[in-house]
């Protein structure tokens, strides 16, 4: 199966406030509200798919716990490892081919340090390079784990598809991502299946195109584990996202020495 990179935009940060609230499963009470970020078509989706996207946040943990989480690394496909602090921006990548390259970036303002072949890069235009570069794998990489938490993104527009079973039968509601103006790849579109009694994702289809009718590819979303306060799934199928860690502090240097 062949696995693309998604290079999508990603909002770093959401914006929680409290309100009064009836919660189904805790009764009435003060429950922090799933905000969505700026810029989420908040007019152009369903509100059913927007219920469903808040039922998905409170399954995965809350959005309380995803907003005070902040550390996090994990071994994407055993391809390159990441460290990222949600907090400031900071994310570190270690690819594991011949050249053991080492990327230090702010995905905030591209800014960072890059060790290749053996030495640190100092050129302007090669440093410019492999900040882009480093943007776009933490961009893919942390969609493939975080996208659960980011239903309400952005640029995205929210759609409800309708029921269906995925391809390990488990009854589930669909719901549609398009996007406007955002990433590399806004012509994207993805479906994910909301399993029905636990409100996990537990299935996505990618479409390289969002006129397409057929997906490029399927994969489960599989093995939920808890990860600090916060649940996270790393089996895809074929490939696994593995090491995954949620951290209350990082190790001095992650982002700043190689």
């Amino acid at each position: 199966m062949k696995y693309l990179c998604f290079l999508l935009g990603l909002s770093l940060f959401f914006y929680a406030c409290e309100i009064k609230k009836k919660d189904a499963s805790e009764g009435t009470g003060l429950v922090s509200a799933n905000s969505p970020a700026p810029g989420f078509d908040l007019e152009g989706s369903d509100p059913k798919a927007i219920a469903i996207a808040d039922e998905v946040m409170r399954a995965m943990g809350g959005r309380d716990n995803w907003d005070k989480e902040r550390y996090f690394t994990w071994n994407f496909f055993g391809r390159r490892t990441l460290w990222w602090d949600k907090q400031s921006g900071d994310v570190r990548i270690e690819m594991h081919q011949a050249d053991s390259t080492i990327i230090l970036v702010n995905i905030h303002d591209e800014q960072g340090r890059v060790f290749a072949r053996g030495e640190e890069l100092t050129h302007s235009d090669s440093v410019a390079k492999y900040m882009k570069k480093g943007k776009s794998v933490w961009i893919n990489d942390a969609y493939w784990l975080f996208m659960p938490f980011k239903l309400k993104d952005s640029g995205v527009t929210l759609s409800y598809i309708g029921e269906d079973t995925t391809q390990a039968g488990e009854n589930a509601d669909v719901l549609q991502l398009m996007f406007d103006n955002v990433g590399n790849t806004p012509q994207n579109k993805y479906r994910v299946w909301v399993d029905k009694s636990d409100k996990l994702v537990k299935q996505w289809a990618f479409y390289r195109e969002n006129t397409s009718s057929e997906p490029d590819f399927i994969t489960p979303w599989i093995d939920y584990n808890q990860y600090g306060s916060i649940l996270l799934s790393g089996d895809r199928g074929e490939r696994k996202i593995t090491g995954i860690e949620v951290l209350d502090q990082m190790e001095a240097g992650v982002f700043n020495e190689f």
